[in-house]
């Protein structure tokens, strides 16, 4: 595998390697790793909004993300395993799981009426099935007058023999 950072002023352009069309309007099925936290996605903009983020907490955490309304995440399992944390303004709500650690999902800050959900926990999704992953600028946030587009996070899957 090899990861390459991609970073880009051309204009926007993601590459799916599969076909996430049928997906649209579909209740998905989403756990954490040891399945303790089970919950229902429904995506704002099926998978248009991906991303990454480059600030402090997203660096290091390194989940691919995806956006869903704050109606469209049902946690039908293990609610009392999920924690939450908050760091630098409060304003953003990440969710863990308590036993295994995975991130689940977060009520965002640049769009406090949308959850992130976290790609891996989707049931059937990776963040290898997209080639091109936009990374949006955190540590110069939206909200504090920054924020957009800084590069794309690339993944080219090599042919082996």
């Amino acid at each position: 595998m090899i990861f390459l950072l991609c970073l880009s002023v051309i204009a926007y352009f993601r590459h799916s390697k599969r076909d996430f069309n049928n997906w649209m309007n579909m209740t998905l099925n989403a756990q954490c790793h040891c399945g303790a936290v089970k919950f229902t996605v429904e995506l704002s903009d099926n998978f248009e909004t991906i991303r990454r983020c480059n600030c402090s907490f997203c660096r290091m955490r390194g989940a691919v993300a995806v956006s869903a309304p704050l109606s469209g995440i049902n946690v039908y399992a293990g609610r009392d395993k999920l924690t939450e944390y908050r760091f630098n303004t409060k304003q953003a709500a990440h969710y863990f799981c308590s036993v295994c650690g995975i991130y689940t999902f977060h009520q965002r800050r640049s769009n406090p009426k949308q959850f992130g959900v976290n790609v891996s926990c989707i049931v059937g999704v990776s963040p290898f099935d997209f080639e091109k992953v936009p990374v949006m600028d955190g540590l110069q946030h939206p909200k504090d007058g920054g924020g957009g587009l800084t590069g794309y996070l690339c993944y080219e899957r090599l042919n082996h023999r």
